[in-house]
């Protein structure tokens, strides 16, 4: 068989990942080195081979990631009739979403649950936290934010609260009891209200997996499994995944233990170093050929990535050369590093690097405050990461709320939301809603005996024919009963629509909640002229999915990053810089990179030096900052902090160099120390003026007195 062309446009390494046969196999792939490539041709390969596409699971950590990688693929296996589009590709809980509908009653768990955003999960476990009178205690008891986390780090980690949070908590200490009873009501109330979190989706399909039945079943489904960014994977992903391999034992694992910098996330590198040894026969092939950075800066890198016992060896090369090293900067103070930064970007852009092929890199975000003020005073524009997200807005989750209601009648957390949107309904009263729709077995159809303060009856009644007409219009013939149906009144003089001549359609049916909606909408809310192109443009994005459970889960596992607003001062300059945290510039890359702030206690953050995992992940953090500079990279740290940094005072303390760049890795760098500016009074020029001073205070100790 002729070998397709598009395989020689790999190297030996990628090559040999992309056409490996049967068995577990391990890439390690450094950083710049084609990863994204290698995975899609080893897809393609796949294909080619004759493996059917719906017997292929991608998982990936976006799911812009694998939509890119199955283009690719589909692009590389042209000679294939198979399908590539019809890869199981996503993320790991948009996947463990879809099983979960498809085989969840195995573990009891029927396809209707709905699935919480961070938000909703935080509201829901404060609401618990309330009834159980946490929230009134003389100590300080962690909010909800917090504990969420907390929670999230036992699940995902699966450790228990009692070594969770000392280590990673420890202003929480001292509650281990209270949180452990707190989050089983928590759990309870979710199945109560058959509703998911993020971290339940990992949890149930964890927990299918070790059944004996529906295991192997989900285990079958696929011949292959391939893993993108497995350092960044945590302990229940690992066992998620042990379990799916199970069987054929065909899975493919791509990353880098050098660039593992999500342990705030409950990821952990011992995944990526442990797994030759949880597949036996494990096939590992190290991708080191770097097609990003000039070497000089990938000798810095090396350099730094070097130290830690534990990794898996690789020597990052280039074909890139240069004669320009990587630059240490030293800098006498903040100020000063703001100023040579700013001032190094603009001979950059003058050389001819645009200003959006420079990056300046921050370990936290707060780190660059005083640099942004320097950038506004010499007009340099830039964008930094952050905003509202799209989900976020009060009037979306209205929206999202409603429809929620209709997919799950018992998710709590939605009925609350739209229950307090009425004018006179408080906490009681809606709680009073919620035990009688709770005592007629959740059927909304009963609600039109439910009562109400007088203030609310009206447009309880128009939300009572709301969710009657969609929830029947909706729901299986079979499952349509009409014992209650004549309850409601069946007129049309209010503008409801009945739809009982066929099912609409999701973006019909937004178009029916809105017309309860936007009178209270209106009423609520300020700006609605602004706020109401987000309804309009979710019910176009409504159009593009088969169903409401569809649509709501993808919105809640990959939301939209923004939300609308009226356009703003035009920015007409073409340019602007990047300002990023290290965590988010992770797969990005700058023809110039500025690393500001490399001093410790910077990087390792003071608050990630409690024992050497920590430390080393810190390491890793510099390596990837480092890795993300194609032609320049200039590492600066100042030697001084003021105190107040804001106030015009003399308090400071002295820092020193990282401790990720010793001596020895230091000679990979080409040092840059600078100076302060001479005195603004004209410093040793007036050599008079300093002579006559000095005689004066001479003369004052004098027995003449002066």
């Amino acid at each position: 068989m002729t070998t397709p062309a598009w395989l020689s446009e790999l190297n030996p390494q990628q090559l040999a990942a992309a056409t490996h046969g049967d068995g577990p196999l391990l890439v390690i792939a450094g950083a710049g080195t084609g990863k994204t490539k290698t995975l899609a041709a080893r897809v393609a390969c796949l294909l080619e081979r004759g493996i059917a596409p719906d017997r292929i699971l991608l998982l990936t950590f976006t799911r812009r990631a694998a939509q890119e990688m199955i283009r690719r693929a589909e692009q590389y296996a042209t000679r294939s009739t198979q399908n590539a589009s019809r890869v199981w590709g996503g993320t790991f809980h948009a996947v463990a979403n879809r099983l979960l509908r498809q085989h969840g009653r195995a573990i009891g768990l029927t396809p209707d649950f709905t699935v919480l955003d961070r938000a909703d999960a935080e509201d829901l476990l404060n609401l618990v936290r309330q009834e159980m009178g946490l929230h009134s205690r003389e100590e300080r008891f962690p909010k909800k934010g917090t504990l969420l986390e907390i929670c999230s780090k036992c699940v995902n980690s699966r450790q228990p609260i009692e070594k969770v949070v000392p280590r990673d908590f420890p202003w929480c200490a001292g509650f281990e009891e209270q949180m452990a009873r707190l989050f089983a009501a928590y759990t309870d109330r979710k199945q109560q209200f058959h509703v998911l979190d993020y971290d339940d989706l990992l949890l149930f399909w964890s927990h299918l997996m070790e059944t004996a039945e529906a295991g192997p079943r989900v285990a079958a489904r696929f011949d292959h499994v391939l893993v993108d960014e497995y350092q960044d994977t945590n302990a229940l992903q690992a066992g998620v995944l042990l379990k799916m391999a199970a069987g054929r034992r065909n899975i493919t694992v791509v990353g880098d233990d050098a660039q593992s910098i999500y342990g705030f996330r409950a990821a952990t590198v011992r995944n990526i170093l442990d797994f030759p040894k949880r597949f036996s026969g494990t096939t590992v092939i190290v991708l080191e050929q770097n097609y990003r950075s000039v070497q000089p800066i990938l000798d810095a890198a090396n350099a730094v990535i070097a130290r830690p016992r534990r990794r898996f060896t690789k020597n990052l090369w280039s074909e890139r050369r240069s004669e320009q090293p990587p630059l240490l900067v030293t800098c006498v103070d903040e100020a000063q590093q703001c100023r040579f930064v700013c001032k190094t970007i603009l001979e950059h852009y003058e050389a001819g690097v645009p200003l959006r092929r420079q990056a300046v890199l921050v370990r936290t975000a707060h780190w660059s405050d005083m640099l942004e003020v320097e950038m506004t005073r010499r007009n340099l524009p830039y964008r930094k990461f952050g905003g509202l997200k799209f989900l976020e807005a009060a009037h979306v989750k209205d929206l999202l709320a409603l429809l929620r209601l209709l997919e799950n009648p018992r998710d709590q957390i939605s009925w609350l939301r739209v229950l307090n949107l009425l004018p006179g309904v408080g906490g009681a009263t809606a709680n009073g809603v919620l035990r009688f729709l709770a005592a007629n077995n959740h059927d909304v159809r009963a609600l039109a005996h439910c009562p109400v303060p007088p203030a609310a009856r009206e447009q309880f009644r128009l939300l009572c024919l709301l969710l009657r007409d969609l929830g029947e219009a909706t729901r299986p013939p079979t499952q349509r009963g009409e014992t209650l149906s004549d309850q409601i009144p069946d007129t049309d003089d209010d503008g409801s629509a009945k739809f009982r001549s066929g099912a609409p359609g999701l973006s019909a049916q937004i178009e029916r909640i809105r017309q309860f909606y936007d009178p209270i909408f209106r009423d609520v809310y300020d700006h609605a002229e602004v706020r109401i192109r987000d309804l309009e443009q979710l019910a176009a994005i409504a159009g593009g999915f088969r169903s409401r459970e569809e649509f709501l889960s993808d919105l809640t596992l990959d939301p939209p990053s923004g939300t609308g607003d009226w356009a703003g001062t035009p920015i007409k300059d073409e340019e602007w810089l990047t300002l990023s945290t290290i965590h988010s510039a992770k797969g990005c890359e700058w023809d110039v990179v500025f690393l500001i702030h490399a001093t410790d206690g910077v990087i390792p953050s003071d608050l990630t030096t409690g024992n050497r995992d920590e430390i080393e992940e810190e390491r890793r953090l510099l390596y990837v900052a480092m890795t993300r500079a194609r032609n320049w990279l200039y590492v600066c740290y100042p030697l001084r902090y003021y105190a107040d940094k804001h106030v015009l005072g003399d308090r400071h303390t002295l820092s020193q160099l990282t401790r990720f760049i010793p001596a020895e890795v230091r000679t990979k760098f080409e040092p840059l120390t600078l100076k302060l500016p001479p005195p603004a009074f004209g410093g040793r020029g007036d050599t008079r003026m300093e002579t006559d001073a000095r005689a004066k205070i001479r003369r004052l100790w004098s027995p003449q007195g002066g």
